[in-house]
C-alpha cells in the first residue's frame, strides 16, 4: 500500500482517468469489481457562517441500548446525531475492566488486550454479546464520529472502578491487592461496584496508562473522566495498603474507625487530589491540544459521599503543580493542573430541581475563586432511573445554560436523543442556529476526501487533497480500518494502492500534530 504524489504529466494522466471515471459512472457502465459500491455519506458539515460556539454532546455507551451495537450501527448513529444538531460524542473506552480498544497496558495487567469471548463488559450482557469477539470500538467510533464532523472524546467510563459486584473479571481476580476495602473486609462499595484503590501506586499508573495509550494511539480530540476518579467511597479505605501508608504518615497509627472522621476525609481527598494533578499534568504534556475533560457528581453530594470537592479543582493555579514524583517529566512538571471542562452529572426529574442543583453548582465553582463560564457544562438526564425527562424540562434545561452564558450541554445519554426526542432536538437546535464547540474552531473535522477506483490504473484516486497529514481508511465491507497516514506536502492530486475489494477509500484529516500546542485561548484562559 502507498500513496503517491503526482508529477505534472501524473496530474494530466490522474485528471483523465478520473474523468474517464466519471462519463462511465454517468452511463452506468462501471462493474463492480472496479467500481466498489461507495461508504454511507457522513451528514453534511456544520456551516463556517453563523456558527455559535457551545458544546451539544452526548453520551454514547454499549449498556441499554444498541446505538454503538455494528459497525454499520454505529455509522448510523453518528450520521443520525450530526443531523439533528449535536456537534460532540463521549465514547465509552474502558468498562467493567476491560477497554474498548487492544491495549497493551491492559494485557501487562490482566494477561489480555480486550474482553476476552466469554467475558462480560457489562453485567446485562447476554450470552450472544458475551460469545461475539471484541471489536476496537474507539477506532470505530471516532473514525465514524470524525467522518460526519463531530468532536469525538474517549470517554474512560469506570475510572477506578473495576467491576460490578456481580462481575468476577480477570482484574479483579488478577489484582485484589489493588482493590480497596470498608472496615469489615469487603471489596464491593456500597454503590455495588468493586474499586480500585486511588492511593496505590501500581492501580493510579495503572488508569493514567490506559488513557496515554490511546491517546498516542488514536487521533482524539479529548479524553474524559467520569465521577469514578474518586475515592471509592466514603465508607472505604480499610485495605492493607491504605493503612500501611496512613500508618506511614501518622507516626503508626490506624485509621480512625469512623470513615466520617473529618480528618480522615480529608486526608483521604487528598490523595485523590495529588492523582487528579498528576493526571492532567501528564495528558496535556503528552498532547497539549487535547480536551482534558471531567464529569462529576454533583457538589455537595460528591464530596459526602466520595470525597471529592470538584470546585476545588477548578482553581487550581500554578501553586498547585506537582514538582516531583510521580510526574514523569520535566515538560510534565511544567504543567499547571488544569481541566478544559467540567460536566457535573446534574440529573433531576423535574426542571425545578434541575435549575436548583444547576445554580448551586454555578454558585460553588464561583465561590471556588476561578469561574470560567466556557468551561462548565451541564450534565442534563433524559432518560434513566425514574421516568423520562419531559421535552419542556429538557428544552428549558437547555435555555438555563445559554441564559448563564457557559459552555453547553451533554445530555445523558444517545439513546434519549435518537429515541426519545430527535425531532424536538433538531428543531430547537435550527432554530438557536449551527453550534461549533467552543474547545476547537468551525471546521476542525471536516468531512473526508473519498478516492475513486480507477481500474487503468489499478489505484484508489483523489484529484485535489488540501495540504496536510491524512488518515487514509479503508472500509472492508463491514468496518473501517486504518490503511496508512500520509503527509501531503501540497495541494494537489493524490494516488494510493490499495485492494480494489475495498468497499470505499477515504482520506481523514488527522489533527494530532495540531493538538502538539496548546490553543493560544485556552493557554490564555479564554475558552
Amino acid at each position: 500500500m502507498r500513496l503517491q504524489a503526482l508529477g505534472a504529466a501524473g496530474r494530466a494522466a490522474l485528471r483523465l482517468a478520473l474523468a474517464a471515471l466519471a462519463l462511465l459512472s454517468g452511463l452506468g457502465l462501471c462493474a463492480a469489481q472496479t467500481q466498489p459500491a461507495p461508504a454511507p455519506a457522513p451528514a453534511p458539515a456544520i456551516p463556517a457562517r453563523a456558527s455559535v460556539a457551545e458544546v451539544r454532546g452526548t453520551w454514547l455507551t454499549t449498556t441499554a441500548n444498541d446505538a454503538l451495537a455494528s459497525p454499520a450501527q454505529t455509522a448510523r448513529t453518528m450520521r443520525r446525531l450530526r443531523e439533528i444538531g449535536l456537534n460532540t460524542v463521549y465514547i465509552e473506552a474502558w468498562k467493567n475492566g476491560y477497554t474498548q480498544f487492544p491495549s497493551q497496558v491492559l494485557r501487562r495487567a490482566i494477561g489480555h488486550e480486550m474482553r476476552p469471548v466469554g467475558g462480560a463488559a457489562d453485567p446485562s450482557d447476554t450470552a450472544a454479546q458475551r460469545s461475539a469477539p471484541a471489536r476496537d470500538l474507539l477506532l470505530e467510533a471516532t473514525t465514524e464520529a470524525h467522518r460526519n464532523g463531530l468532536i469525538a472524546i474517549a470517554w474512560f467510563e469506570y475510572g477506578f472502578m473495576a467491576a460490578h459486584k456481580g462481575t468476577m473479571n480477570h482484574l479483579r481476580r488478577a489484582k485484589p491487592e489493588w482493590l480497596s476495602r470498608d472496615r469489615a473486609g469487603s471489596e464491593v462499595a456500597p454503590n455495588g461496584f468493586v474499586w480500585m484503590n486511588p492511593l496505590h501506586p501500581e492501580a493510579r499508573a495503572f488508569l493514567l496508562d490506559l488513557v496515554l495509550e490511546a491517546v498516542d494511539r488514536y487521533d482524539l480530540d479529548g479524553v474524559q473522566i467520569d465521577d469514578r476518579i474518586v475515592w471509592p467511597h466514603v465508607t472505604m479505605g480499610y485495605d492493607a495498603y491504605t493503612r500501611e501508608v496512613y500508618a506511614r504518615e501518622h507516626a503508626g497509627a490506624s485509621p480512625p474507625d469512623d470513615f466520617r472522621d473529618p480528618a480522615w476525609m480529608r486526608w483521604r481527598a487528598a490523595k485523590v487530589d495529588e492523582y487528579a494533578r498528576w493526571f492532567v499534568q501528564e495528558l496535556h504534556a503528552r498532547r497539549p491540544g487535547l480536551v482534558v475533560s471531567l464529569s462529576p457528581a454533583v457538589y455537595p453530594w460528591s464530596w459526602d459521599n466520595y470525597l471529592l470537592n470538584w470546585p476545588r479543582w477548578t482553581a487550581w493555579t500554578d501553586a498547585d503543580r506537582l514538582r516531583g514524583e510521580p510526574v514523569r517529566s520535566a515538560l510534565a512538571r511544567s504543567r499547571v493542573p488544569k481541566w478544559d471542562e467540567y460536566i457535573p452529572q446534574a440529573y433531576r426529574l423535574d426542571y425545578p430541581a434541575f435549575e436548583a442543583t444547576w445554580l448551586q453548582q454555578t454558585e460553588a465553582v464561583k465561590a471556588a475563586g476561578a469561574y470560567r463560564p466556557g468551561r462548565l457544562l451541564a450534565g442534563i438526564r433524559i432518560v434513566g432511573d425514574g421516568r423520562d425527562s419531559s421535552w419542556a424540562q429538557l428544552r428549558d434545561s437547555i435555555a438555563l445554560t445559554r441564559r448563564l452564558q457557559q459552555g453547553g450541554h451533554v445530555l445523558w445519554f444517545s439513546v434519549g436523543v435518537l429515541d426519545r426526542y430527535p425531532a424536538e432536538l433538531q428543531a430547537l437546535y435550527a432554530e438557536q442556529g449551527p453550534a461549533h464547540s467552543p474547545r476547537f474552531p468551525p471546521q476542525w473535522r471536516p468531512a473526508p476526501v473519498p478516492l475513486a477506483w480507477s481500474a487503468d490504473r489499478a489505484r484508489w484516486l483523489a484529484g485535489q487533497v488540501r495540504a496536510g497529514r491524512y488518515r487514509v481508511m479503508g472500509l472492508d465491507g463491514t468496518a473501517w480500518r486504518e490503511l496508512a497516514n500520509w503527509q501531503q506536502a501540497r495541494d494537489g492530486p493524490v494516488a494510493f494502492e490499495a485492494p480494489a475489494t475495498l468497499k470505499a477509500v477515504e482520506l481523514l484529516l488527522d489533527r494530532r500534530p495540531d493538538m502538539a500546542t496548546e490553543p493560544a485561548c485556552r493557554a490564555e484562559d479564554r475558552c
